[in-house]
C-alpha cells in the first residue's frame, strides 16, 4: 500500500514546522521498564510526519520535537521529546 503523506520543514530561523493529522489523540505512559506511545490512527500518522520532518537534510543535529502532556497528548500522559542525532 502507498500512503501520501504531507511532512513538515524546518528553517533556521523559524525552526520546525510540523504538520497534525486532524482529529490526533496521543498519550505516553511509563509501565515498569517500558515506555508505551498509544495513538489512535491520526495520532500515528502526525507521529509518522514528525520523525519524517526530523529526518530531512536541512535538520541540524539536536533539533526535537517536544510534545507536552498539557498541549498535544492526552491527560495523563508523560511529555515526549523527539530528537535528530
Amino acid at each position: 500500500m502507498e500512503r501520501s503523506v504531507t511532512v513538515g520543514s524546518y528553517s533556521s530561523g523559524g525552526g520546525l514546522r510540523l504538520e497534525w493529522s486532524p482529529g490526533f489523540e496521543i498519550e505516553v505512559q511509563a509501565r515498569s521498564r517500558e515506555i508505551v506511545i498509544k495513538a489512535n490512527r491520526a495520532g500515528l500518522i502526525s507521529l509518522a510526519q514528525h520523525m519524517l520532518t526530523l529526518a530531512e537534510d536541512s535538520v541540524p543535529r539536536g533539533t526535537h520535537v517536544h510534545l507536552d502532556a498539557s498541549r498535544e497528548l492526552e491527560g495523563a500522559s508523560m511529555d515526549l521529546v523527539i530528537e535528530r542525532d
